[in-house]
């Protein structure tokens, strides 16, 4: 049994000062004393990131078991204890290799790292006047053959397929992903308005990195960016570093869609971590500036950000209290992978899954089913 005194705990409604009991592995009790303290320690919900493709100097592309543990033992530095490994396009070589090592590593995971909940395929099913950073020459449309080979490749854990709809004739991938519980997510696409309604009638029910790659918003067609703030219970990703998005455009998504339906990503990539300088995404070199990464020609290629990052943004910049930061952070991932009885809040009977911060919101230590595996 741990005891966890005399702090702040971010609870799903409301923050509140008192104790947290960790027993088994799960949280025992939260013994409430009274209300927020300034100056005191704030324990939150450990993060979910359901869109990260590499940082440390790990890719989940690099098909190997190393580099899949590599990630997962450097997220907890980050508050992370739970995540999607995210492959890009590629060829169907490269990413039958990844899914692979990602289901290796799946069935025998690194009690001492954030939790790998399975694989979020981005492309190859995307559009090619989208791509932003996908490499061109892979793209396809939609194969349902393909992708059975290669989720039998993972070990049946692609959990979300990131696709463009006007690509999937008849929606018939987005029908498939549906009818067998893997979310699909509209992204890198150029459909119209009227085509992403129909997608999410079909069954999309997620936009990947929105605004970001996709079709924007104009007064005779509203675009994919229109959809995603006309359809509020459909979830939004979106990369909240400040360069992907305005500080307007994340008010103006959480304004439409309230905080219980979007989620913080970082989409980021392997230099996460690292120094400036030359990195790689998908074959292609990146520059590394400042808290940007770009192709040559300036494309965004990912992020650098990390989830801490992102949530003292919602808390610093947009002014959220900390209970509707921790749903965009972790309850709504979690409930998106229908994980909410288990993870993505601090509630009596769920796994321990918990980051504790200083008064200034530096990360001072992580646990991971009730383990500590990170202390500052």
């Amino acid at each position: 049994m741990q005891i966890l005194k005399s702090i702040n705990i971010v609870l799903e409604k409301a923050t509140v000062f008192g104790d947290l009991i960790i027993e088994d592995n799960k949280i025992k009790h939260v013994i409430k004393k009274g209300d927020f303290r300034q100056g005191t320690d704030i324990l939150i919900p450990g993060f979910i990131d359901i869109h990260i493709h590499g940082g440390y100097s790990y890719d989940a592309m690099d098909g190997t078991r190393e580099a899949v543990e590599g990630l997962a033992t450097n997220l907890v530095k980050e508050g992370t204890t739970s995540f999607l490994a995210t492959t890009m396009t590629q060829s169907n070589a490269n990413i039958t290799k990844a899914l692979t090592a990602i289901g290796e590593y799946y069935l025998d995971q690194n009690v001492n790292a954030s939790r790998l909940l399975g694989a979020h395929l981005e492309g190859p099913y995307v559009n090619k006047k989208a791509a932003g950073a996908q490499p061109r020459e892979y793209i396809k449309n939609p194969d349902i053959s393909e992708f059975h080979q290669w989720n039998e490749a993972s070990g049946n854990i692609i959990k979300k397929v990131s696709l463009a709809p006007e690509n999937d004739q008849n929606f018939e991938f987005i029908r498939y992903l549906k009818e067998n519980s893997i979310i699909p997510s509209i992204a890198h696409t150029t459909a119209s308005y009227q085509t992403a309604a129909k997608a999410i009638e079909a069954g999309a029910s997620s936009f990947t990195h929105t605004f970001n790659a996709m079709t924007p918003l104009h007064h005779r067609d509203v675009g994919v960016v229109g959809a995603a703030l006309l359809h509020r219970n459909v979830v939004s990703e979106f990369i909240g570093d400040k360069v992907h998005l305005s500080l307007e455009a994340m008010k103006l998504l959480i304004k439409n869609k309230t905080y219980l339906n979007v989620i913080l990503i970082t989409d980021s990539m392997r230099n996460k971590g690292l120094k400036e300088g030359i990195s790689e995404l998908g074959g292609q070199t990146v520059y590394i500036k400042g808290n940007e990464a770009r192709l040559k020609d300036g494309t965004l290629a990912g992020s650098i950000l990390k989830m801490i990052d992102g949530y003292r943004i919602l808390i610093n910049d947009l002014k959220l209290p900390f209970y509707k930061a921790s749903h965009i952070a972790s309850l709504n991932p979690a409930k998106s992978l229908s994980l909410e009885t288990k993870l993505g809040s601090i509630k009596e009977g769920k796994d321990a899954d918990l980051v504790l911060l200083s008064p200034d919101l530096e990360i001072k230590k992580t646990f991971v089913n009730g383990k500590l595996v990170y202390q500052n």
